[in-house]
């Protein structure tokens, strides 16, 4: 299993090409979603195939929300782990949120009441999907636009509990950090000074919408703000260098703009090496 390191990039078809022709040298490993990739075949597969032959890969998922109550499909079980055991990845990760009902999926990442009935619930999805996967789970804080009405914690106080008691990993997003505190009016240096740095095993950053109101949702289709590098920085003074990915997912820019987040990344990883 490759070492992943440094700074990476989303696997996505609009990229395909320029990663494999143009990227920079700054750009050391890929993220993958299993669910863009999962029976598909075709193009997709020779993608996944060419791009994970030159990069180490990273398993990001989109489908088993951690906090959904309804017991995960077991036949898509049995195709992610064959998938993620190709994939040679050395964890695999998912949103802290809920996205499920009674069967009914709401093709969302709606957030959990920070309380201790939630607490319990995700740690028990996270050790059953490490039990079904063979690969330790990475939780990801996401972001909200609402609050779900209950709150017994914050959301720091809440990371903490769950990650403790199921001893899992996490992949702290920091431009989620950011829209939330913006939109909610708390403090994201706080946040990022509290959330268990020693289990984070990987960073995002991506860039956001910002409504003439002020408002910011997050898009992963605009450049990264200044205010989320500088709390990147904050953040890996705490982790120390730990893997970075810039996300991209829509509002493509010319791959030069994106080469040249890739390289202010990797000075930033790079530093809190030093």
């Amino acid at each position: 299993m490759a070492r992943v390191e440094g700074v990476g990039l989303g696997l996505r078809a609009p990229l395909f090409r320029d990663l494999m022709e143009r990227a920079p040298s700054t750009l050391r490993w890929i993220e993958v979603s299993p669910e863009n990739h999962i029976g598909r075949g075709g193009f997709f597969e020779a993608m996944l195939s060419d791009a994970s032959a030159r990069y180490p890969a990273v398993s990001h998922g989109l489908s088993l929300a951690l906090g959904d109550r309804d017991p995960p499909p077991r036949d898509f079980l049995r195709a992610l782990r064959a998938f993620l055991e190709a994939l040679k990845t050395p964890w695999h990760s998912d949103h802290l949120c809920f996205g499920a009902v009674d069967g009914a999926h709401l093709h969302d990442l709606l957030p959990l009441p920070f309380t201790e009935e939630s607490i319990r619930s995700v740690v028990d999805r996270v050790r059953l999907l490490e039990d079904a996967l063979g690969l330790p789970i990475a939780v990801e804080n996401i972001s909200w636009y609402a609050h779900p009405g209950v709150a017994e914690m914050d959301e720091a106080d809440f990371l903490n509990e769950i990650t403790s008691r199921c001893d899992a990993r996490l992949l702290l997003d920091v431009n989620n950090a950011y829209v939330n505190a913006r939109n909610h009016g708390t403090d994201a240096r706080d946040f990022l000074r509290r959330v268990p740095a020693d289990r984070v095993v990987q960073i995002h950053v991506a860039g956001h919408f910002t409504g003439a109101d002020g408002f910011r949702i997050d898009t992963h289709g605009e450049a990264v703000c200044d205010e989320v590098y500088g709390l990147l920085s904050l953040a890996l003074s705490r982790t120390g260098p730990v893997p970075v990915l810039l996300e991209r997912d829509n509002g493509f820019p010319p791959f030069e703009e994106l080469s040249a987040e890739i390289d202010r990344l990797d000075a930033i990883v790079r530093g809190a090496a030093q």
